[in-house]
């Protein structure tokens, strides 16, 4: 009898029950590494263990073919790097070495996926994972949770299931860890949005250059619907930048390009030094960033700032200006998810903003619901810019604040809600050219498209409610009727003291 496919919800619940090893000893930005890192550990392990069987059956008694059959895997796992290897180990005096030599083995035998990716891990950390004794017995204690694990892809129910786990787990984290782990995590159902609105085509090169855990470059990519794409992505911290490794490994996008580094001071995604060029770039960057590096901003080599330098204590422009310029001219496509003060801040901010107004850029501008975003409650907004609107001046508004389903701990987008946001910037990009000086009202308090000139107007304030009215009439008070009701009241409201007084009476009172 056939084993039934393991389920997606199925691993995710014996991933996250084997997060209790840590839970309580150490914070969950830190025991995050631990996990997702021996998660990714067992999946290759159990990816080589189904490889080589198919081989072995094959091949049934040739060791030389199997082992040249293994040779031309995508992968390659040596003996001592095996989950199986480390669990037999588990009770060693010195298992923190032992996982720390597999994984710099493992780097080793796929230098070109995996290189560097594990330099920041340490399983014999005593910092992290305290004394000799405890840490051992900690160990031992994941590896026996990870082993309860079957991801051999001959027994899961897709070959998706891993790489949605490892994203599940990410948002677990962010989840939990509040803002210091979300600051690498843009939850799935924004990232899906932003993917559904920049349209990557086949062939496209797709940019994120605040790319956390690769979460919203492989949400994008996914919506091309072939393998016909490029990725490129850049990590400023280098735990998280392995993160964004592993997390491509598993989703078999062994092509993309990640550097580690501070994308506005030192970005690596160049091309003849000058900046690589992409079809789509995406991002979710931190919101109005401190020091972000201003004072060098001038001297920028690549003349990102020639709109202009935003203020030192807040980046977000920064960011846009670097997006903008990181794409093909007449052809380039921007996503980017920001706070709303980038609509009407003034000052350096105020000038940048009308220059890529003026310069017909912007698209879009679409509010989200409050409270979406890990660690932080305020509501951000999208902003699209487009660098093949031709003769097209229009920018269309969207309100769309109170399409959400309330959570716990986070609202969350449902499908529908991104369908209507999709749809809505579709049908404005078909008919979207307007020749008049007047905007239109695309749908009553959510969608209005505006002119060039009604922006100009408005001194290129981008403030939604200047441009969709929200605006709900109060109901109209019956003074009558609510005088009558107030007199009903006192009337009763006599009646219960007069009895108050009876019983306090009867008590002595």
């Amino acid at each position: 009898m056939s084993k039934k496919p393991i389920t997606q919800s199925e691993i995710n619940n014996i991933v996250w029950k084997a997060c209790d090893t840590f839970r309580g000893v150490i914070d969950p930005s830190q025991y995050k590494d631990y996990i997702l890192t021996m998660l990714f550990v067992k999946y290759v392990s159990d990816v080589w263990k189904d490889k080589k069987n198919f081989y072995s059956e094959k091949y049934t008694g040739d060791e030389i073919r199997v082992q040249r059959a293994l040779r031309n895997e995508r992968f390659q796992l040596p003996d001592t790097c095996t989950f199986d290897y480390l669990f037999e180990n588990r009770n060693a005096a010195n298992v923190g070495e032992l996982i720390n030599t597999a994984l710099e083995s493992m780097e080793d035998a796929n230098r070109s996926k995996l290189e560097r990716v594990f330099r920041n891990i340490d399983f014999n950390s005593e910092a992290n994972l305290g004394q000799t004794k405890d840490r051992n017995r900690r160990l031992k204690n994941l590896l026996v949770d990870f082993s309860a694990l079957d991801l051999q892809p001959s027994h899961l129910e897709d070959n998706d299931v891993i790489g949605d786990a490892y994203e599940y787990l990410i948002e677990k984290f962010a989840s939990d860890a509040g803002k210091k782990a979300g600051e690498f995590y843009t939850p799935s159902q924004v990232s899906k949005l932003l993917a559904k609105l920049v349209n990557p085509q086949p062939g496209d090169r797709i940019i994120d250059p605040t790319c956390g855990s690769g979460s919203l470059l492989i949400k994008t990519a996914k919506e091309v619907g072939s393998k016909n794409f490029s990725l490129y992505g850049q990590e400023i911290n280098g735990s998280t930048w392995a993160l964004a490794r592993m997390n491509m490994f598993l989703h078999e996008v062994d092509n993309a390009q990640i550097e580690w580094g501070d994308t506005l001071n030192n970005p690596r995604l160049l091309e003849e030094d000058s900046l690589l060029k992409g079809n789509v770039v995406v991002a979710n960057p931190p919101f109005s960033l401190d020091k972000w590096g201003a004072d060098d901003a001038m001297a920028d080599q690549f003349n990102r700032f020639h709109r202009g330098v935003p203020p030192k204590s807040k980046g977000d422009y920064a960011f846009i200006t670097h997006m903008i310029e990181s794409t093909y001219q007449d052809t380039g496509r921007v996503g980017v998810i920001l706070p709303h003060g980038v609509l009407f801040r003034g000052s350096s901010e105020g000038k940048i903003r009308q220059q890529l107004i003026e310069e017909n850029l912007l698209e879009a501008v679409i509010g989200l619901p409050a409270n979406l975003f890990f660690g932080t409650g305020i509501p951000a907004t999208i902003l699209i810019f487009n660098r093949a609107k031709g003769d097209n001046n229009d920018i269309l508004f969207i309100d769309a604040s109170q399409g959400y389903e309330s959570g716990t701990n986070q609202n969350r987008l449902r499908d529908k809600d991104i369908d209507k946001i999709v749809n809505t910037y579709e049908a404005f990009q078909e008919g979207r050219s307007l020749n008049t000086e007047e905007g239109a009202v695309l749908e009553e308090k959510y969608a209005y498209r505006a002119t060039i000139q009604e922006v100009a107007e408005n001194e290129c304030n981008l403030n939604i409610p200047r441009y969709v009215d929200t605006f709900e009439e109060e109901v109209e008070v019956d003074i009558p009727t609510t005088q009558s009701n107030i007199t009903a009241l006192k009337k009763e409201l006599a009646v219960i003291e007069g009895q108050m007084d009876q019983y306090l009476k009867k008590i002595g009172f």
